[in-house]
């Protein structure tokens, strides 16, 4: 008959370590109502922390000693699980817009081009501006070099220039940022 130890429970995959984890001798406890208990024995803090139905959980394990408190650990996961998509929620992901333009482009096109432009940079999106060339359009490039400084002189209250115009293939490109 051989002996075999108990199962273990397996060790904590993420996040602080919890009860039979803890690996520090001795530890400062806090208590569930948030009260400094001292430092004790890390096997004595767990049994009081199972007296009152909770789970001892590192908070500062760099400390010295580390800091454990007394707590529901489903419960503490959870709230950190929500803080960390409130965080994720709130940053803004900055996304690059194109507007797409040809030389010969109208005034009555141009304003509209340029009030999208503005929206886009008031939401605080990069925008892409793209002039393309076609046939012989490509011999009178100065065309497109003066729209882009039009574009740019517009735009100067409310966005820089990231990238300044140049030439890839047929067509001319600029970004601008917020400012």
């Amino acid at each position: 008959m051989s002996s075999r130890r108990p199962l273990a429970p397996p060790p904590p995959l993420t996040g602080p370590a919890y009860n039979e984890f803890i690996k520090a001798p001795r530890i400062r406890v806090i208590d569930q109502n948030g009260e400094n208990l001292g430092v004790m024995y890390t096997r004595e803090a767990r049994d009081l922390a199972a007296e009152v139905g909770l789970d001892l959980v590192e908070i500062s394990p760099n400390a010295d000693p580390p800091v454990c408190k007394i707590l529901d650990l489903g419960k503490f996961k959870y709230e950190n699980q929500k803080k960390a998509a409130a965080a994720r929620k709130s940053q803004k992901t900055q996304e690059v817009k194109e507007i797409k333009m040809r030389p010969g482009i109208d005034q009555h096109d141009y304003e509209t081009k340029m009030k999208a432009i503005q929206r886009f940079i008031e939401d605080g999106d990069k925008v892409k501006i793209t002039l393309r060339f076609r046939g012989r359009e490509m011999a009178h490039n100065q065309l497109g070099m003066r729209l882009m400084e039009r574009v740019q002189a517009d735009s100067v209250e409310y966005a820089k220039v990231e990238q300044h115009p140049r030439m890839e293939g047929r067509q001319m490109l600029m970004v601008i940022a917020p400012k």
